[in-house]
């Protein structure tokens, strides 16, 4: 192919990315517009509306002039590259776009405004607004913003409704696994699943004791596994055993991947027994909790009831990476610390609203430790092989696979050390700056306090970077943005 043509065929394609992240646009755009909706119930910050609608509509119509200009009819196939680049640049536009009510109504500055809309659309839970002092409206906008980012929703629907990209999109945001083989029905279930899983939570916190607005927002975090609490205290402001249980259960909902959830809800509970991430879980909890009630809780705390819960809520908030919270962590010893960090790392399920390296990857890595230990013991030419279980399908893996797997957790440590040094170097401790890296990283929300509103904007922007490549678990970063550098250059070629 001539150099003309080529760079004929790369215009081409890029009309068909930008088409696509239009469409995008017009749905994060009208996800922004969502909040607006609540004014029915506090109109008294009718006055504040602007600051959102003018955000989000502006999104919403730049995004369908695109979409409608570029993108051919009928749509056409992504490839993982191009869709890379599609999920890179509408997470660019949702991050701006979301910033921008924090500056017009919000009292935010640009660095702080970013860092906010960021942590909510990678449901991250880190926060540098006040939540006792904001507008109901921004309180809302947030949750709303964790929701949708928590499943994707923006690239879901964007699967349900466009057929050939599915695949590409939804492979390049990160979730690849279907819960059928038919992209498009595959994703109207999740939005299903999902949507049941909100409806659920926001009435059984109320019922819980939570009033309607902070069921609402607390569910929609829960479940996204984002954290933002509409409370400083988070849940510990409720001080309910009966709220934690059911924070607790909807953290636990939110973190299972959606093809486990399926499984589930089929009654295939054989086959979910035998499933790497459940048995992964259930050894973690309560061994972590364990480990935390007798090597921290037990001595702080002056109850039985509240060691036990402390140990089990902040356990579950740090392994789920939802990034609520019960208590402070200053009284709490290295082993305390050591521990919730281990967890933050692990993070939550494939395929689900959680971040971290996730526990399908660490059960793998652990399985293929168990294979070539094996090996070492078996005749040279006997054949092994590495198996685990996803939902209720059992997978084997090729030592490509396990290669793939170590590659990334390789990328992930080396990135967890060199933003902790960031951190560091701007005068935090070195524990205060691993946790909360750790926590930015894993797309948690836990802080120790070096996150605030004064927090030097290096920092902030340290923390950026590693929630969005924690949510966008770096490859697809990398993929867009080499995809980008090396073609845009050739566009305008003759």
């Amino acid at each position: 192919m001539s150099q003309e043509r080529y760079a004929e065929f790369l215009r081409h394609r890029w009309r068909i990315m930008l088409g696509y992240t239009g469409l995008v646009s017009v749905l994060v755009g009208m996800i922004i517009l969502t909040p607006c909706l609540g004014l029915f119930f506090f109109p008294g910050e009718l006055a504040l509306a602007w600051g959102v609608v003018i955000p989000g509509l502006s999104l919403t119509v730049s995004g369908l002039i695109v979409w409608r200009g570029l993108l051919p009819r009928g749509g056409a196939t992504l490839t993982l590259q191009e869709g890379a680049v599609v999920v890179v640049l509408s997470w660019l536009f949702a991050v701006l776009a979301g910033a921008t009510p924090f500056i017009l109504i919000g009292g935010l500055g640009f660095t702080q405004a970013v860092f906010e809309a960021t942590s909510a659309w990678t449901t991250t839970g880190l926060s540098v607004v006040d939540v006792e002092n904001a507008s109901r409206l921004l309180l809302l906008l947030r949750s709303v913003m964790q929701l949708a980012g928590g499943a994707g929703l923006a690239i879901i629907m964007l699967s349900a409704l466009t057929g050939p990209s599915g695949s590409g999109l939804s492979a390049a945001e990160g979730r690849a696994d279907q819960l059928v083989p038919n992209v498009r029905r595959s994703a109207k279930l999740v939005i299903s699943m999902y949507s049941g899983y909100v409806v659920f939570g926001c009435i059984a916190l109320y019922l819980a004791g939570m009033g309607s607005f902070d069921a609402v927002n607390h569910a929609f975090a829960a479940l996204s596994t984002g954290g933002f609490s509409t409370k400083a205290a988070s849940i510990g402001y409720w001080n309910s055993p009966v709220v934690e249980a059911v924070t607790i259960f909807l953290m636990l909902l939110g973190t299972m991947n959606f093809v486990t959830g399926y499984a589930l809800m089929h009654g295939k509970f054989r086959a979910v027994s035998k499933n790497g991430e459940i048995r992964l879980q259930l050894l973690l909890i309560p061994a972590a909790a364990l480990i935390a009630f007798f090597g921290v809780t037990l001595k702080l705390y002056p109850t039985l009831g509240l060691q036990v819960r402390v140990a089990v809520f902040e356990t579950v908030s740090a392994l789920s990476t939802t990034g609520f919270s019960t208590v402070g962590y200053g009284d709490w010893n290295g082993l305390g610390w050591l521990l919730l960090i281990g967890l933050m790392v692990v993070g939550g399920g494939t395929g689900s609203t959680a971040g971290g390296l996730k526990q399908y990857r660490v059960y793998a890595l652990y399985r293929g430790l168990m294979t070539e230990l094996r090996r070492m013991w078996l005749p040279r030419h006997a054949m092994t092989e590495t198996d685990v279980w996803v939902g209720d399908q059992r997978r084997f893996l090729q030592d490509r696979d396990l290669r793939q797997i170590a590659a990334f957790a390789f990328l992930y440590m080396v990135t967890l050390l060199l933003g902790t040094g960031v951190l560091a170097s701007y005068g935090y401790p070195l524990k205060d700056s691993l946790f909360e890296f750790a926590s930015a990283l894993g797309t948690v929300g836990l802080s120790v306090g070096v996150t605030a509103v004064n927090t030097p904007a290096g920092v902030l922007w340290t923390e950026i970077v590693g929630m969005i490549l924690g949510r966008l678990e770096f490859f697809v970063v990398i993929l867009g943005l080499g995809k980008v550098f090396l073609s845009v250059g050739r566009i305008w070629q003759r």
